[in-house]
């Protein structure tokens, strides 16, 4: 007889930041089906199709189950088959042995996009080591908006889709697609439908931006002078908040002047807008209170970065904006743990002083060391030499720009281990690799450190297979051997429960109620002013010129290189979290190719038709994808797909990574100062047909 249905809750993870709340059906021990949940508070019964086959990667075919050394050169695909306790005693030898030689500081802890507790987890393994190195991704996604929005207002500023706004502005996102941490498109869409207006600022005319009020085709790389084009109008035009401006803001006329070139008609020749469009867009965000501006992390994805962001926030301070209900506001915690006890930081007093990227002098409060500095360790000794790395959830041979750069790296250090759930191009050069349990499979805690103010509970659903372990496991069991064990837990539940303890729950109890949510509180600067040296917004940040970044949000125009005509950017793909997952069938045959988005003009000047194989290249390099006409994009722009690379061939053949890896194009000579960030879109490129013999 079959066994019916049984439905368990909890909360989407490692398909995105996660965060909706789902229902998860599960038959004779295995998940055969997943909804959304109607009561969830993120996403109201909305689930994605990510989310709808997440289920699917706990039975892959090629999932890893056993740990593995590696028995031949980097490279080569020989393994043997151990055990764990000899995968756990072999990393901390060799991290134990390098650390003895060349100080903890020349050992990385890696981690992509943050999935749950294990990247807070990895923080406290990295500074018991004592290495104050854990290298991320933050520099292009996420640290530019919280970092700049903590020197510039004292906070990051949130988009608020929790109570009524009367305008959004969706800036370099897509929340339709991919979902930023806590800003489900169901909450957005559900603002539209009670008669919110909506401005898209995006290249591509996405389906939200056919919803749109107002779509501003942005050329990609300019979203600086755009947003000096907004604050230019609202100024100019006397829009902006008096009150608000006179009493909380400091170098409001510094900002004025510096404004005052950025016409509507001059903007409009750099970002390739119309100047009427322009002119109405901000009129429509100024006049329209309380608004709030989307940002993705489209915006940065550009060595521009630090002057976006801070124009940004100037433009939602000038007009009234902060801290208000259905603005961007200041979003409290819950009563938790805090960070800094939790990843340890105590251990590590010099931790700014000694960073890699301290020695570039990136502005202060960036936690995470960026991809390029690290590989500049690891490559040329600089600070300090880089000889091991120990990698989480994550893949840079994907992931960083440069990827031939990063596979230099990556044979150069001495010793690294990666946990993994697949075989990933980056796993198959580390010496060892461990086989982890993924989504459902463990408990865990989602969205704690990142700044929303709420912690999901992700309650396990079903057993992972025998040896296959949760990060927060083996990041426990490494941290007993390779500092003091009374720096760790009994297991990875008391982890759990640590966080919890200041709110007086126990695990079980928080995945009783689901969430914990901080307190609602708004305009809390009126009663202690904002967190700044100031108190005030510093519109005019002048300690920046200490750190050698602009005071005022400013644009520096690119060069033309006529060699590359055309502009080159990517989005994330609603159906893959960056590189992960194209091992999921039934993802893959609904985005079975990785495709290039070109608009009908540039195609036809070409010869290039839907369906054709096209190779795209920059400066630093080419790949192949398979073009797709559409007229809803700048005639000057490609959108490429991003992360791809080929599970079914075998990860030996180089070509099974490097073929259509957007990262062929992408290179870091020139990196942002404030964040190290290397220029990801607004790429110069061209394109050509190509050809089956070439």
């Amino acid at each position: 007889m079959t066994e019916t249905i049984k439905w368990f809750k909890t909360h989407c993870s490692r398909m995105d930041h996660g965060g909706c709340a789902i229902s998860v059906g599960v038959r004779n021990g295995r998940i055969v089906q997943i909804k959304g949940d109607p009561d969830g508070f993120l996403n109201q019964g909305y689930i994605c199709t990510k989310g709808r086959h997440s289920h699917q990667k706990l039975d892959a075919p090629d999932r890893l189950k056993t740990p593995m050394r590696r028995a031949g050169k980097r490279g080569d695909g020989k393994w043997e088959t151990i055990s764990w306790e000899e995968a756990l005693n072999t990393i901390c030898l060799n991290l134990s042995r390098i650390r003895d030689d060349h100080g903890a500081k020349a050992v990385a802890f890696c981690q992509g996009m943050p999935k749950g507790l294990e990247h807070f987890a990895l923080i406290r393994l990295a500074h018991t080591f004592g290495s104050p190195n854990v290298v991320a991704v933050q520099d292009v996604c996420h640290a530019p908006r919280e970092v700049s929005g903590l020197h510039t207002c004292g906070f990051y500023p949130v988009t608020d889709f929790h109570h009524d706004s009367r305008l959004i502005l969706v800036w370099g996102g897509n929340p339709q697609n991919t979902n930023e941490e806590g800003e489900i498109s169901s909450l957005l869409m559900n603002q539209i439908k009670n008669g919110c207006q909506l401005i898209v600022v995006d290249p591509r005319q996405t389906r939200l931006a056919q919803k749109a009020g107002y779509w501003l085709p942005i050329r990609p790389g300019t979203d600086a002078a755009l947003a000096l084009g907004f604050l230019h109008v609202i100024i100019h035009e006397n829009l902006y908040d008096h009150e608000f401006v006179e009493k909380w803001t400091s170098g409001f006329d510094a900002l004025a002047a510096r404004c005052k070139s950025f016409s509507p008609e001059m903007v409009s020749e750099i970002c390739g807008i119309d100047a009427r469009l322009i002119q109405e867009s901000a009129r429509c965000y100024a006049q329209t209170r309380p608004a709030a501006i989307a940002w993705g992390n489209a915006i940065e994805q550009h060595a521009s970065t630090w002057d976006t962001t801070r124009a940004l926030i100037c433009l939602m301070a000038i007009c009234g904006n902060l801290d208000v209900p259905g603005g961007n506001i200041h979003a409290l915690d819950p009563p938790i743990l805090g960070l800094a006890p939790f990843v340890r930081a105590d251990l590590v007093p010099d931790k700014i002083s000694e960073m890699i990227h301290a020695h570039f002098g990136t502005v202060p409060r960036l936690m995470t060391v960026p991809a390029a500095y690290f590989r500049k360790a690891v490559l040329e000794n600089e600070p300090y030499p880089v000889r091991a790395a120990y990698m989480q959830c994550c893949n840079p041979l994907m992931g960083y720009a440069d990827s031939l750069r990063t596979r230099e790296a990556l044979n150069r250090l001495d010793f690294f281990a990666v946990s993994e759930v697949v075989m990933t191009p980056t796993a198959h050069f580390a010496d060892i690799v461990l086989p982890a349990a993924t989504q459902f499979e463990f408990d865990d805690i989602g969205h704690y450190g990142l700044g929303h103010g709420i912690i999901l509970a992700r309650k396990k659903i079903v057993e992972p297979p025998k040896d296959c372990w949760p990060d927060i496991r083996i990041i426990n069991s490494l941290g007993k051997r390779l500092s003091k064990p009374e720096y760790w837990f009994d297991d990875e539940r008391a982890m759990l429960e640590a966080v919890l303890s200041p709110a007086g729950i126990t695990f079980e109890e928080f995945c009783q109620k689901g969430f914990l949510k901080g307190p609602e509180s708004f305009k809390k600067y009126e009663a202690s002013g904002f967190k700044t040296k100031s108190g005030k917004v510093a519109l005019s940040l002048n300690v920046a010129e200490k750190w050698g970044v602009s005071v005022l949000p400013e644009f520096v125009p690119k060069a033309i290189d006529p060699e590359y005509p055309l502009l080159l950017t990517s989005a994330k793909s609603p159906r893959y979290l960056h590189s992960s997952y194209r091992w999921i069938d039934g993802l893959r045959e609904e985005e079975p190719v990785p495709v290039c988005l070109i608009h009908p003009d540039t195609a036809g000047a070409a010869d290039i038709h839907d369906g054709d194989m096209v190779q795209i290249e920059t400066a630093a390099g080419n790949m192949v994808q398979t073009a797709r006409i559409i007229g809803a994009i700048r005639v000057d722009t490609l959108l490429a797909a991003y992360g791809w690379w080929f599970p079914e061939e075998k990860p030996e053949n180089d070509a099974s990574w490097r073929r259509s890896n957007y990262n062929m194009l992408t290179e870091t000579r020139q990196l942002g100062k404030a964040f190290g960030t290397p220029d990801l879109k607004g790429i110069p490129c061209r394109i050509k047909l190509k050809r089956r013999d070439s």
